[in-house]
């Protein structure tokens, strides 16, 4: 895992094939695209071998992703409420720049834009507009990079027409999300435990989570969140529960003899935002690949907004199971009914205020099963694999812990080597059972299958000439252990 060399890989150049829309004027009134039923046809990849070096430029989308991650996180949100505002953000980005290629189905809508419209314009106005109404705290700052933006496009009736496109963009995006659920002023109904198995905040953690109703946000993506439903915890008396009670005992311990040193970097190298941790594989692959403005506004928008349905549903789920964490069922073990575990009062995970990373380390306040990491990680690992239409493309991540240091960054050979390490990571920190992040996972994929059928797919028989892909990045399979990893 930690080998650092790169040599030739495998590089996936996108065939674009001129079809689509964009090339004719739009036709009066047609400016929103409602109940199409597209082709099942996906992105065109061919592969080729190549050893180029990653550039480090930027288009429109990724820098405005970059933009919009600051922005949004400068207010110091839950990453489980950053994940809703990002998808926003990314959804009319997307409306925007498609409005003018007219060759995919819209998100929310296809506004009316000519083919020469200035894709940068509609970028910046429809990422600026909605940010500054989710995070309006940072105004003044994305007013400036907006101006500046828009500065560097050359004026006429091409960027006039890109910011038309955008501003119709971000208006819709913002009408669709009203009164959605997010930022309620009612209270979030705790239920807190006092019997075995039902979750209770965990020391050193004494307030709940901040952010609850994430829970009850109308999905963006699926129908309705219930059927994103998992299988739910074990019951307590089960050897598969005392099996997971006792491994992440063993490996999660904050003295584990059991865990390897890079167990432990790996553990606290995934507890960083998983929108940002995304974000940034995705701007690398966008530059490495050469995307267009185009792909790259699909590929955010579709990982985003899987994102965001994978933190959806897992909050819905966590409140739906209220499963204790590790912490408590250690501690508390006696009281469990399961011979094949045993109380240790004293027992800490890794993930502790006094393990040396910055910020601090501890049990997230909120319940367990399923693991939030795990689901958002599932929806937008498989995006992205769907997206490049192979699983087998090497690369690497950088996470906020170790920053500085070789320890930042992390290599991997395919995107579900990627997951696997997540689901285990969970474990070895000490905060989940595995179970927990194996259901997490299967929920992200559930989410990212879901988008692949119903959105983002080529219009007017502009297909995309490559792999037809619909696998998983998990066999699917109804055993007890939904993923088998080593």
């Amino acid at each position: 895992m930690r080998a650092r060399t790169l040599v030739a890989i495998p590089i996936f150049a996108i065939l674009t094939s001129g079809c689509g829309g964009a090339d004719s004027p739009p036709a009066a009134g047609s400016g929103e695209v409602v109940g199409v039923t597209p082709p099942t046809s996906r992105l065109a990849l061919s592969a080729a071998w190549a050893s180029r070096a990653e550039s480090a430029v930027t288009d429109a989308v990724t820098q405005w992703n970059i933009n919009a991650l600051t922005a949004i996180f400068a207010e110091g949100p839950t990453v489980h409420a950053a994940a809703l505002s990002l998808a926003m953000v990314h959804g009319a980005v997307y409306d925007a720049v498609n409005g003018i290629d007219r060759d995919h189905q819209p998100y929310l809508i296809m506004p009316q834009a000519h083919p020469w419209d200035s894709k940068d314009a509609a970028v910046a106005t429809a990422a600026y507009r909605v940010l500054v109404a989710v995070v309006p705290s940072q105004t003044a700052t994305l007013a400036t990079q907006y101006a500046e933006a828009l500065a560097a496009i050359p004026a006429g009736p091409a960027k006039d027409g890109g910011i038309a496109v955008g501003e119709t963009a971000a208006r819709a995006m913002l009408a669709a999300r009203t009164n959605d659920g997010r930022n309620p002023t009612t209270p979030f109904p705790f239920v807190f435990g006092t019997t075995a198995g039902v979750w209770r905040v965990s020391p050193p953690l004494t307030a709940p989570d901040a952010t609850p109703w994430v829970a009850n946000v109308k999905p963006f993506l699926v129908p309705n969140v219930e059927m994103l439903r998992t299988k739910g915890p074990y019951k307590l008396t089960s050897k598969a529960y005392a099996d997971d009670l006792n491994e992440v005992k063993s490996l999660g311990s904050f003295s584990s003899t059991t865990r390897t040193a890079d167990q432990t970097n790996a553990a606290i190298f995934w507890q960083s935002p998983a929108p940002g941790l995304y974000s940034g594989l995705m701007r690398s692959l966008s530059a490495r690949f050469g995307l267009t403005t185009s792909q790259s506004a699909r590929l955010f928008a579709m990982a985003s907004l899987a994102g965001a349905d994978g933190a959806i549903g897992c909050w819905n789920d966590k409140y739906h199971w209220n499963f204790w964490r590790p912490i408590d069922a250690i501690r508390l073990a006696a009281s469990d009914g399961n011979p094949a575990t045993a109380e240790d009062a004293a027992w800490r995970p890794l993930f502790d205020p006094a393990t040396p990373t910055t910020p601090p380390l501890a049990t997230p306040n909120f319940p367990d099963h399923p693991s939030g990491h795990s689901c958002v990680s599932g929806a937008m690992l498989n995006v992205m694999r769907q997206f490049f239409g192979t699983d087998e493309i090497a690369f690497d991540i950088v996470s906020t812990r170790f920053a500085g240091t070789p320890a930042q960054t992390r290599h991997y050979q395919r995107f579900s080597d990627a997951l696997k390490e997540v689901i285990n990571a969970r474990v070895w920190g000490g905060i989940h059972f595995r179970n927990a992040d194996e259901q997490g996972a299967k929920l992200g994929m559930s989410v990212a299958k879901w988008e692949h059928a119903h959105y983002f797919n080529a219009l007017d028989g502009c297909e995309d000439v490559g792999q037809e892909d619909d696998e998983q990045l998990d066999d699917d399979n109804d055993d007890e252990r939904p993923i088998a990893v080593q």
